[in-house]
């Protein structure tokens, strides 16, 4: 079975972060509850805590669909314009296989 990964960073405003930390748990916490998700974390980068880094990994491509349709990514987008402070970069990757190291 195909892993998708996506990792990432966004910016934050910083008089909005702890409202941005917030929503970021309450996104984290539905999206694990996801049939397909296996990781889903929101971090902060030590050398920027208003950059966040965000990693997910899913069971293939239909977890991931059905998470972009969910009520929770639609709370999630909607919230974000308002904490973003720009910076965004997220990619995707298809990953044929994984093992511990």
């Amino acid at each position: 079975m195909m892993k998708i990964v996506i990792a990432g960073k966004v910016a934050v405003k910083r008089e909005r972060r702890d409202e941005a930390i917030r929503v970021a748990l309450a996104m984290a916490e539905a999206t694990r509850a996801e049939p397909g998700c296996v990781e889903y974390r929101f971090s902060t980068d030590l050398g920027d805590p208003d950059t966040f880094c965000i990693f997910e990994e899913w069971d293939g491509e239909e977890a991931l669909e059905r998470h972009f349709r969910s009520e929770h990514m639609k709370v999630f987008q909607q919230a974000l314009p308002e904490l973003l402070a720009g910076g965004v970069v997220i990619r995707r990757y298809a990953v044929a296989s994984v093992s511990d190291m």
